[in-house]
């Protein structure tokens, strides 16, 4: 079988910015990704809207057109899709990479489907697909989620939202607005500071008010079928509980990337070595895009500026001898 000059792990909108790229530069490639089209965002609640314009999460300069300059969870699945379809992008959904080893100068992937050769390797997976643990007793029962989905189903429900991020503070209003009894257990002593900015001011009035309950400076020491119980600078609190939605963050997949021998840093960000010109680690030919860059620092890198990640890395794979 003749080896696929790039193989493309992962088709978010950095995974189609290298299928792009590579298609553009006559490279043999394949895209090849575990969940649907652009996966992560199709999981977002929604009702989401992103923090950035939509012209900085254009890839390849194709323009993003929507109704407000910050565009909405369907308004992205539309674009990226319509990309994929119109350059008749080589990709292969709902098929994951188990296994990535190199033979000489070629790598060999082994999916869930089936097995592929190739030149060179992009890791391109993201974060999203595995949630930070809070680690307490009653994290698996099913009334738990580590992802929020739509507010209509917490409908006067009593909802405690852990955590005090972006997805954290969208689902607790959108879930009031709905009619659920919130309240929000906060590790720090205040909302994030990287919130929304048009909507930092919301959450912490309607805190203020009293209409949504907030225990900063918390966290929460076990949850039953009926109620949690959280641990505050004034001592125990029992609170009845429907459901739970523990909004912490997510991580890459740290144990993929060290299995095909990924080097990480033995920090607490556990970024992976890569040369940022090039964005090839420590083995040639393997080379990452996107935010799985920044390790455990999943705030450092976006579409909006590692979209170039795909320029650098074809580059650097046509400047090398075939």
């Amino acid at each position: 079988m003749k080896p696929l000059d790039v193989l493309i792990v992962g088709c978010g909108p950095i995974g189609i910015a290298c299928g792009l790229e590579a298609q553009k530069n006559g490279l043999d490639y394949l895209i090849i990704e575990k969940g649907c089209l652009v996966n992560s965002i199709y999981n977002y609640p929604v009702q989401m809207r992103f923090f950035s314009s939509s012209d900085l999460l254009e890839i390849d300069q194709i323009p993003f057109i929507s109704k407000e300059v910050k565009p909405n969870r369907d308004e992205a699945l539309e674009y990226y899709r319509r990309i994929v379809s119109s350059n008749n992008l080589h990709v292969n959904l709902f098929e994951g990479v188990t296994q990535v080893e190199k033979t000489a100068d070629v790598f060999e992937v082994i999916t869930t489907k089936d097995v592929y050769f190739a030149r060179k390797v992009i890791i391109a997976t993201g974060f999203y697909d595995i949630p930070n643990k809070i680690g307490v007793k009653g994290e698996s029962l099913p009334k738990v989620a580590h992802y929020y989905k739509d507010p209509h189903f917490y409908a006067h429900q009593n909802v405690a939202v852990i955590g005090a991020s972006n997805s954290a503070v969208d689902a607790a209003l959108e879930c009031y607005r709905k009619g659920a009894r919130v309240t929000m257990i906060v590790r720090g002593d205040s909302i994030g500071r990287r919130v929304k900015y048009w909507v930092k001011p919301d959450i912490e009035n309607r805190i203020s008010e009293g209409s949504i309950k907030a225990y900063f400076n918390s966290e929460v020491a076990e949850i039953t079928e009926n109620f949690i119980r959280i641990q505050t600078p004034d001592g125990s609190v029992t609170l009845d509980n429907d459901y739970v939605l523990a909004l912490t963050g997510y991580e890459p997949n740290f144990e993929f990337l060290e299995s095909i021998g990924i080097q990480l840093s033995e920090d607490d960000s556990r970024k992976p070595f890569y040369n940022e010109e090039t964005m090839e680690t420590n083995l040639p030919g393997l080379y990452l895009a996107g935010v799985i860059c920044g390790g455990m620092e999943t705030h450092k890198w976006f579409i909006e500026n590692s979209r170039i990640h795909a320029k650098q890395i074809v580059n650097h794979i046509k400047s090398k001898p075939s």
